[in-house]
C-alpha cells in the first residue's frame, strides 16, 4: 500500500493501550527462577506465586503453540486441551511471552530468567552499536561475540553450580550455536533428532538425580504456521503430532515431577493483499530518514538516519498509527515493552522508533527479506494471539 503525504490520516492508537507483557510475575522469563526457587537454587526468585515447588522440573517447549491457537484447536489436541484448566498452576490463565514475541527472545528470556531489555536479544534482528549492523538474532549473522552480546549466565548453569542435574534436550543442529551458548547452556546437551526420543530421554534426564531441571523443544509446529498458516492441514497435523509428544511425556515422569508445557509465541494469518501487507521497499514515506529496517513484520526496530529521528517517529505515527502502537524508544522503555530494566549496552540495540502491530496486518520489506515477505503465518507484538502462551502442568 502507498500513502501519499496529503492523505488524512486517523488518530494513532494510544500506547498505554498496548498490553504490555506481565513481566515479574507471569512472563516466561518469569518460569525457570521460580521453578529454580522451588529447588532451592541461591539467587532464583519465585516469581510465579502459582507454581507449587518441586524436585524434578522440566519445561517442554513447542515453538509457536500459541494459547489461543490450541484454544482453537481442541479435536487436534485432547490432551494439552485437558490440562488448559490448570494452566498456570490451577488458575486457568496463560503466560506472556515478552516483547517482541519471536523465538530468539523467547528463548532468551527463558533461560536466562531475564527479560529482553536484560538479556539484550531484543527482536529478530537487531543494530549492533559496534558495527552499525543489522544483526540477525536467530542466525547469528553477521558473527558476534556471543558473551559479550548476552553475558548473564543461564538459569541451568545456576542450578547446575547450585548440585542440580540440569540437561538440555534438543535437536543436534541446535547443540553448538551461539543462541544456545547464550540462552540455554549449562549442564549436559543431549541431541536427539525425533520427538519421540526426546521425550523419552528428557524422562529419563529428569529420572537421573533427585533434584533435576531439564528442558527439551519441538521446533516444527512454528515451521508449518510460518510455511502454511495456522489454518492449515499441514499445521493442525504437526498439532495432533505434538499433543502425543507431550502426552507421551507426561506418562513417563518420575516421581516428585512437575512437566511444564508452554511455548515462546503464538502466530497470526495474515492474508496477501496491499490492506494487510504493506511493503516498506515501496512506501518512500515509511523509508524517508530510515537509516536500517530491522526487527519483523509485526515488531518493527527503526533506525533512523542521524537526526531524522523525530521526522520518522513523526511520519510512521501518521502512516502506520492507527494500525500499529508506534513510539519512541524511550517511549517504549517508559511503557515498559522490554522490561521494568534496559542495561545500558541494550539501549542503543532497541530502534529509534519501535512499532508493534494492532491489527492483522504487517509491514513487509519485498526486496531486502524476500523469505520473511513470504510467509503466511506471523507474530512478534502484544496481541493475544501473539503474546499468550500456555503454561500446563502435569506432575507425579
Amino acid at each position: 500500500m502507498v500513502h501519499t503525504a496529503w492523505e488524512p490520516h486517523p488518530e494513532p492508537l494510544a500506547l498505554a493501550s498496548a498490553p504490555v507483557p506481565e513481566y515479574g510475575s507471569g512472563s516466561l522469563a518469569d518460569v525457570l527462577p521460580t521453578l529454580a526457587a522451588g529447588m532451592g537454587v541461591p539467587g532464583m526468585t519465585a516469581a510465579i506465586p502459582e507454581l507449587t515447588p518441586a524436585d524434578r522440573n522440566c519445561v517442554f517447549l513447542i515453538d509457536g503453540l500459541g494459547w489461543e491457537q490450541l484454544r482453537a484447536h481442541p479435536d487436534e489436541a485432547p490432551f494439552l486441551t485437558s490440562l488448559m484448566a490448570a494452566s498456570r498452576g490451577g488458575t486457568g490463565r496463560p503466560v506472556t511471552a515478552g516483547y517482541p514475541a519471536t523465538t530468539a527472545v523467547s528463548l532468551a528470556s527463558v533461560g536466562t530468567g531475564l527479560p529482553p531489555g536484560r538479556h539484550g536479544l531484543p527482536g529478530y534482528t537487531a543494530r549492533n552499536p559496534a558495527t552499525g549492523e543489522l544483526m540477525n538474532q536467530l542466525r547469528w549473522q553477521p558473527w558476534t561475540p556471543p558473551r559479550p552480546w548476552q553475558p548473564y549466565p543461564t538459569v541451568f548453569q545456576q542450578a547446575h553450580e547450585a548440585g542440580v542435574h540440569a540437561a538440555q534436550v534438543s535437536s543436534p543442529t541446535f547443540q553448538n550455536t551461539p543462541l544456545t551458548k547464550v540462552a540455554l547452556s549449562g549442564g549436559t546437551f543431549l541431541g536427539r533428532l525425533t520427538g519421540e526420543e526426546r521425550m523419552d530421554l528428557a524422562a529419563e534426564q529428569l529420572a537421573a538425580a533427585d533434584r533435576s531441571l531439564v528442558y527439551t523443544y519441538y521446533a516444527e509446529l512454528d515451521g508449518s504456521g510460518h510455511r502454511y498458516g495456522v489454518a492449515s492441514d499441514t499445521w493442525r497435523g504437526q498439532l495432533m503430532y505434538v499433543d502425543r509428544l507431550a502426552q507421551r511425556l507426561a506418562e513417563q515422569l518420575p516421581p516428585r515431577s512437575a512437566l511444564y508445557i508452554t511455548a515462546d509465541h503464538g502466530m497470526v494469518d495474515i492474508p496477501f493483499d496491499e490492506d494487510h501487507r504493506i511493503d516498506f521497499d515501496e512506501d518512500w514515506e515509511l523509508r524517508a530518514g530510515v537509516a536500517l529496517l530491522g526487527g519483523e513484520g509485526r515488531a518493527r526496530h527503526v533506525y533512523a538516519v542521524s537526526g531524522a529521528e523525530n521526522d520518522v517517529l513523526t511520519c510512521w505515527r501518521e502512516v502506520l498509527g492507527d494500525r500499529f502502537w508506534v513510539a519512541s524508544r524511550d517511549e517504549a522503555i517508559a511503557a515498559g515493552w522490554f522490561g521494568p530494566h534496559i542495561d545500558d549496552r541494550v539501549y542503543a540495540r532497541l530502534g529509534d522508533v519501535v512499532a508493534a502491530a494492532h491489527d492483522d496486518v504487517l509491514l513487509i520489506a519485498s526486496e531486502r527479506e524476500p523469505n520473511e515477505s513470504a510467509m503466511v503465518g506471523n507474530h512478534g507484538s502484544m496481541t493475544p494471539a501473539e503474546q499468550l502462551v500456555p503454561l500446563l502442568e502435569v506432575r507425579s
